[in-house]
């Protein structure tokens, strides 16, 4: 069997990649370099001398090869990587006419537990929505507790209405359901310890991304002074970058996003070794079904997997538009697909009737003027 072609599809905002076959097994796979999903399209265009002409199953070689190539690292190159290594993995389970997972040592678990992001911007929103994710049987949620003017309030007003927030989705879901707590990177080490104290008596399953990513260092530094889990690593790429973070005792949780980080391939090494140092996998994961069903390929074959990120735009357009048929959700689960490959097939209806356009990042300013980093 060889690479007979590689195809780069556009639109709404994912860029997806589509590997045919001689044989006429064809394969699918998607970056998550949201931001400049374009970029990662022209890395591929630039791997298909790489790669037309090779045998798709020698998986490991193409992501050498395409990673070691040229001496450059970075969201795009990984990013573009992960589409075409879940493609390669899709080809693999459509060869042997097996689930990716039966591939990658086997299934683990019969279902995927979820959290589900909390939609709203206000806390009456957050708690009916948390009442209603619980009463539709997820048993974790995740909320973003900052208040929108966060960056101009006071830094006590700040910490007290991220408690209030987090205070009245716990008092309305009671202790069966789990919290996470999303900061988006938008404080201080400082202030996230601050905040991390007072939010402890919430007893939340993760406190994830409290400040950016530049320093594993400050992460470090962080986990000494809080007793609350800490996740993070959405934006980070390689095993290299997680090993550092997990040796300074920065995460409990490895984030890693299945299509940034370099595809099943090399997230499946991110997972063992966060294993190493008896950490779990909670997979960043929000841009679309087919990153989905990727990470439930994952989820399924390894042994530390925590929740898995979900939004319930999958379930409306375009994400419901875009497989011919979709996962299999019963409550706050997906039950682990026993069809070939990664289990599920693009409809290419979708391809023409949402057009590309990049998604779009609102800056923050804070009032004086200055811009808000995060």
């Amino acid at each position: 069997m060889k690479i007979e072609s590689i195809e780069t599809l556009l639109f709404h905002t994912w860029f997806v990649v589509r590997v045919h076959t001689e044989e006429g097994i064809t394969g699918i796979g998607q970056s998550a370099f949201w931001g400049y999903p374009d970029a990662s399209e022209r890395v591929v265009d630039a791997f298909r001398d790489l790669l037309i002409g090779e045998d798709p199953l020698r998986i490991e070689h193409h992501w050498q090869r395409m990673f070691r190539s040229a001496p450059f690292r970075g969201g795009s190159l990984s990013g573009a990587i992960a589409a075409v290594d879940m493609a390669l993995w899709d080809i693999a389970g459509k060869r042997f006419d097996v689930p990716a997972y039966q591939l990658m040592g086997g299934k683990q678990r019969d279902k995927i537990r979820l959290h589900l992001l909390l939609a709203g911007n206000t806390r009456d929103e957050w708690v009916a929505n948390a009442r209603a994710a619980k009463e539709e049987g997820f048993t974790a949620v995740k909320i973003d507790p900052l208040p929108d003017g966060f960056q101009d309030m006071s830094h006590s007003r700040m910490i007290q209405e991220a408690v209030d927030n987090v205070a009245a989705v716990r008092e309305e879901i009671g202790w069966d359901v789990d919290i996470l707590a999303e900061i988006h990177r938008k404080l201080g080490p400082g202030e996230a310890v601050a905040l991390a104290l007072e939010m402890e008596q919430f007893r939340l399953y993760l406190y994830e991304d409290a400040i950016l990513h530049d320093s594993e260092d400050s992460w470090g530094e962080i986990a000494t002074k809080i007793r609350i889990p800490m996740g993070t690593g959405e934006r980070n790429h390689t095993i290299h970058e997680f090993r550092e973070l997990l040796s300074k005792g920065a995460a409990q949780f490895v984030r890693p996003d299945i299509g940034l980080a370099g595809g099943l391939t090399h997230v499946k090494k991110i997972a063992t070794v966060a294993e190493s140092f008896h950490a779990q996998v909670v997979l960043h994961n929000y841009l679309s079904p087919l990153l989905t069903a990727a990470s439930v390929q994952l989820y399924a074959a390894i042994p530390n997997a925590g929740t898995l990120e979900y939004d319930a735009r999958d379930t409306q357009p375009p994400g419901s538009e875009m497989l011919l048929e979709p996962l299999n959700k019963q409550g706050g689960y997906i039950i682990t697909p026993d069809k070939p490959g990664l289990g599920v097939e693009l409809d290419d209806r979708v391809i023409a009737k949402y057009p590309f356009h990049r998604q779009k990042e609102t800056p923050t300013y804070r009032e004086d003027g200055s811009y808000y980093t995060r």
